[in-house]
C-alpha cells in the first residue's frame, strides 16, 4: 500500500465542525482510534511485565544486579533519547508510516527477548524496543491530532487512549502475576506480541497516511538532544541508587545541562529545528508542560512502594498484590471517560485542580500507613483517590499542549509531551527513592504529595477554557 492514499475523504457528518487544515478523519474512526490506543496500551503494558519478569530472568540467566538494571536502563535511555527524533520523523516522512515502523520494531524486539539466552542479548533487544517506542508513541498521538478536529471528538479520543492505557496496566498486572506464579518469566515477556501483531495487521487498513511535510532532519539537534536526554535519564537513574553527590550522578547531570545548552543554541540557529522554539514561548503552553513534568512523580511511587509493602510487610504473593493494586487503574480508566464531560462543564483549570488535589490527598493518605494497616481501610481508599486524580490530571495539559498547532507540527508537539512525561517519571522515581532512603516509604509518599502540589500550582496557571 502506498504511503499516500488517493481515496477521497468521507464527507463530514451533518452539523460537524469543519476540520482544520491537515486534519483527515479516517473512514473507520473507531477502528483507527482502537489501533492507536492499542499501541499506547502495549507500550504502557511493557513496564510492569518486564519488572515482574526480572527476578526470574536474573536467576535463570545468572545476571548480576548491574546487568539486570541495564535491561531496564537500556530501554529508558533509548526511548527518552529518540523521542524528539521520532516525532519529527513522523512529520517529515508520514505519521502512519513511522507509527507502523515503530510498532513493528517494538513487536519484533518483544518476540526476540522471550527467547533470550544472555544478558547482553536482552540489553540489545531492549535498545531496539526503546527505539520502536520512540517512533510509535509521538506518531500515535500526532495521528489522533490529525484525525480528530479540536473539540469534543478530540477530547474523547485522548480520554479513550488514557483509559486504554490504564486498563492495559490492570490487565498486565494480573496476567504477569499469574504467569509468574504458574509458568515462566519467558511467557510474561511475550505478552506484548499478540497486541503488536494485531496493530500491524489492522493499521494499514484503518489508518490514513498524513501528507509528508517537505523538510530536512536537524541531525545535529537530534544527536545532541538524544545525548542530553540519555545523560539526564541515566543520571536520574543513578540517583535512585546512589547519593546525589556521587561523581556518576553529578557528572551525568552536568553533562545533560551542558548538552541541553548546546541544543538550545543549535535549535535557535537551525533552519528547520527538531523542536519548535515557539512551543516554549507560548505562555498558555508552559503551565501544561510543567504539569506534564510533575504528574508522573505523584503516582510512580505507588506501584514501587506498595509492591514492597504488600509483599514484604503483609507477605502477599505477586498475584495477590497485583489484584490488590487493580482499583487504581480501574478507577483511572472509568474516570478518564467521565473527564471529557467534566472538562466541558468546568473547564481544564478546575478539572486539573480537582485532580491534583486528589493526588495530594491520596499520597498523604498512604504516608500514614504502617505495617499493621489493613488493606480495606488503609490502601484501598488511597488507590481510588489516586486513580481518579490521575485521570482528571491527564486530559487538560494534553489538550492545551497540543492546541493551536500549524500543519506539520503535531509530531514535534507530541514528542515534546512524551519526552516531558519520560523525564518526569525519571525525576519522580529518583527523588522518591532518595527521600525514602532516609524517611522510609512514608517519606516517599510525602515526596509524591509534593509533586502533586506542583501539579496543583501548574493547574492554577492554566487558562479556564481549552480549544
Amino acid at each position: 500500500m502506498s504511503a499516500q492514499t488517493t481515496e477521497a475523504p468521507a464527507p463530514p457528518p451533518a452539523g460537524a465542525a469543519p476540520a482544520p487544515p491537515g486534519t483527515r478523519r479516517p473512514a473507520r474512526p473507531g477502528l483507527a482510534l482502537a489501533v492507536i490506543a492499542g499501541c499506547n496500551a502495549m507500550i504502557q503494558l511493557d513496564d510492569p511485565i518486564v519488572n515482574i519478569a526480572l527476578p526470574g530472568l536474573r536467576a535463570e540467566l545468572g545476571l548480576s544486579p548491574v546487568a539486570t538494571s541495564w535491561i531496564v536502563t537500556a530501554y529508558l535511555l533509548t526511548f527518552g533519547g529518540l523521542l524528539l527524533l521520532g516525532g519529527r520523523a513522523g512529520d517529515i516522512l508520514g505519521r502512519r508510516k513511522v507509527f507502523l515502523a515503530g510498532v513493528g520494531l517494538f513487536t519484533a524486539a518483544a518476540l526476540l527477548r522471550g527467547a533470550a539466552t544472555s544478558g547482553e542479548f536482552l540489553v540489545a533487544v531492549r535498545v531496539a524496543q526503546g527505539a520502536g517506542a520512540a517512533l510509535a508513541a509521538p506518531s500515535g498521538l500526532a495521528l489522533v491530532l490529525s484525525m480528530f478536529a479540536p473539540g469534543p471528538a478530540r477530547k474523547r479520543a485522548i480520554a479513550v487512549c488514557t483509559a486504554t492505557g490504564a486498563v492495559s496496566t490492570a490487565g498486565g498486572l494480573l496476567l504477569a502475576g499469574a504467569l509468574t506464579s504458574l509458568g515462566s518469566w519467558r511467557w510474561v515477556l511475550y505478552l506484548d506480541v499478540p497486541l503488536g501483531l494485531a496493530i500491524l495487521l489492522l493499521g494499514p487498513f484503518v489508518l490514513r497516511e498524513t501528507a509528508p511535510n517537505p523538510g530536512r532532519f536537524d541531525l545535529a539537534g537530534a544527536l545532541v538532544s538524544a545525548l542530553g536526554a540519555g545523560a539526564l535519564v541515566y543520571g536520574l537513574g543513578q540517583a535512585a541508587e546512589r547519593p546525589w553527590g556521587d561523581p556518576a550522578v553529578v557528572g551525568c547531570l552536568a553533562a545533560a545541562v551542558a548538552l541541553f545548552g548546546v541544543f538550545a543554541v543549535i535549535e535557535r540557529r537551525a533552519e528547520q529545528p527538531i523542536v519548535l522554539p515557539r512551543l516554549f514561548t507560548d505562555r498558555e503552553r508552559l503551565p501544561a508542560y510543567l504539569a506534564t513534568l510533575a504528574i508522573p512523580g505523584a503516582l510512580i511511587g505507588t506501584y514501587f512502594f506498595l509492591n514492597q509493602f504488600l509483599q514484604g510487610e503483609h507477605g502477599w504473593s505477586a498475584l495477590a498484590t497485583a489484584c490488590a493494586l487493580l482499583p487504581l487503574p480501574v478507577t483511572m480508566a472509568t474516570t478518564a471517560l467521565a473527564a471529557v464531560g467534566l472538562e466541558r462543564r468546568f473547564g481544564p483549570k478546575r478539572l486539573m485542580a480537582a485532580g491534583a488535589t486528589l493526588l495530594v490527598l491520596g499520597n498523604l493518605w498512604l504516608a500514614t500507613l504502617d505495617s499493621s494497616a489493613p488493606y480495606a481501610t488503609g490502601v484501598l481508599p488511597a488507590l481510588v483517590l489516586l486513580g481518579a486524580g490521575m485521570a482528571a490530571c491527564v486530559l487538560p495539559p494534553t489538550l492545551i499542549a497540543t492546541s493551536k498547532l500549524r500543519d506539520g507540527e503535531a509530531g514535534a508537539a507530541s514528542s515534546v509531551l512524551n519526552c516531558l512525561q519520560s523525564v518526569g517519571g525519571s525525576i519522580g522515581l529518583a527523588t522518591l527513592v532518595t527521600v525514602s532512603a532516609r524517611g522510609g516509604m512514608q517519606g516517599g509518599f510525602l515526596a509524591g504529595a509534593g509533586f502533586a502540589a506542583l501539579a496543583l500550582v501548574a493547574a492554577s496557571l492554566l487558562r479556564r477554557r481549552s480549544h
